[in-house]
């Protein structure tokens, strides 16, 4: 089996380095783990890569001279160490020592005086170190910007729950049983769970558990999703006998719930047949049905039969910028360019689906976003350009105000940062 460590910092260096996304390196690095060390592997990952432009300014400062180019999984290591003595509940001598000795199936005996040197020294110097540090939050300076710029009263909050680990949430199947049966079952079998509000399929574990280990989940009873991500099963109502369509539907949590909450005639749409498997494998855990098509959403001749849609759920692809605490890699991946791609991209995809909606009938458009240049200012040009479009109000709070539709912000133990925007087609354009 490899070294913990070693493979921790081999990720970081396909992060950083290699613009990889951790949704495909993850699976990839486990399997060549002990299964007992899958945990403290992805602790160290997530967690380096939370503070990854804070930690790598403090390697620098550590070290007498730049460790060269080519050795950039010894100096991922040492990222990995000063981590350890700054964010993690671990004996010094042990996080020292068990670094320092992750080189040696390296066979570069050098790096352990370089590593051994530089952690010790971070020991004895911290206080001040961490004094200094520029970059104390670990965010890229245009991130930072952006989010200020958009919340002068939240953005120093945002960019900290940014860095805290989210919580595990469950949509309970109401299908099978109410939310209230559920968590007595779980207190049963001794695992803690709390309600979530407003949200009336979620619940909040106290303490993240492995999926086999949830009552129910094989089975279907339960599924993870973040209470954001079910509030737009909610917002979207689905009603019996009703033709919807869930755009962009892959992995499938959304997919899912809608049909949990009412017997509809459901087409599941995703430009990628791989990730469309995921949204397969999510339903045939819940015994659930949908027409499922490989396509591009905007691409109307690919895959539209003509037949007008009682409902649209357009989940849009976006920045992720309001998920960065479960997809730290964000945080380095994704860069200005790629927001102003992605603004485009929505603006294609709300004007070509709108299309597709029968009069009267809703489409809803939500992004785990925290950007308003892909939320609130998106949908007021949408507004202002199409007739035919009226904006609904939600009996939804937001936690800041937005000109358009409800913003969610990432909380401590809460939900994602989303956000929402229903809007109706009216009968006369």
């Amino acid at each position: 089996m490899s070294d913990v460590r070693v493979l921790a910092a081999k990720t970081l260096v396909q992060v950083v380095d290699g613009g990889r996304s951790l949704n495909d390196l993850i699976p990839q690095y486990r399997a060549e783990l002990d299964p007992s060390q899958g945990g403290f592997y992805q602790q160290l990952v997530y967690g380096a890569l939370r503070h990854y432009l804070s930690l790598d300014e403090l390697a620098r400062r550590l070290l007498n001279k730049p460790i060269q180019r080519k050795e950039r999984v010894v100096h991922m290591l040492l990222v990995l160490g000063i981590y350890q003595l700054w964010k993690l509940d671990l004996p010094e001598h042990a996080a020292i020592f068990e670094t320092v000795d992750a080189t040696k199936p390296l066979k570069k005996p050098w790096a352990k005086g370089v590593l051994n040197a530089a952690l010790r020294r971070f020991t004895r110097e911290s206080d001040a170190l961490l004094d200094k540090l520029q970059n104390r939050e670990g965010y890229p300076g245009w991130m930072a910007r952006a989010l200020r710029q958009d919340y002068p009263d939240h953005w120093q909050a945002i960019l900290a729950n940014g860095n805290l680990q989210g919580p595990m949430t469950l949509r309970i199947n109401e299908r099978r049983q109410s939310r209230e049966e559920w968590l007595a079952r779980a207190d049963t079998e001794g695992l803690a769970a709390t309600p979530c509000e407003p949200t009336p399929s979620a619940a909040t574990l106290a303490e993240a558990a492995p999926v086999q280990a949830i009552p129910g989940f094989v089975d279907g009873d339960v599924s993870v999703q973040d209470e954001a991500a079910q509030q737009c099963t909610w917002l979207l109502a689905p009603q019996n006998g009703e033709r919807i369509l869930d755009a962009c539907a892959a992995p499938g949590g959304k997919t899912g719930h809608l049909l949990e909450r009412a017997d509809i005639d459901l087409t599941a749409l995703d430009i990628d047949p791989a990730r469309l498997d995921r949204v397969r494998e999510n339903l045939d855990r819940l015994n659930l049905n949908a027409n499922l098509v490989a396509a591009d959403a905007s691409d109307l001749k690919a895959w539209w039969d003509g037949q007008p849609f009682d409902r649209i759920l357009l989940d849009a692809p976006c920045s992720g910028s309001g998920v960065i605490r479960r997809h730290p890699d964000i945080k380095l991946l994704r860069k200005p360019k790629d927001v102003d791609f992605l603004t485009q991209v929505q603006a294609h995809l709300l004007k070509r689906l709108w299309t597709t909606l029968k009069p009267g009938g809703r489409l809803l458009y939500a992004t785990c976003s925290i950007f308003q240049r892909e939320n609130s200012a998106q949908i007021q040009a949408f507004l202002d350009k199409t007739d035919d479009a009226r904006l609904v109000p939600l009996e939804l709070t937001g936690d800041a105000e937005v000109p358009v539709g409800v913003q969610w912000l990432p909380q401590p133990n809460g939900h994602d940062g989303f956000y929402f925007a229903l809007i109706e087609k009216t009968t006369t354009g």
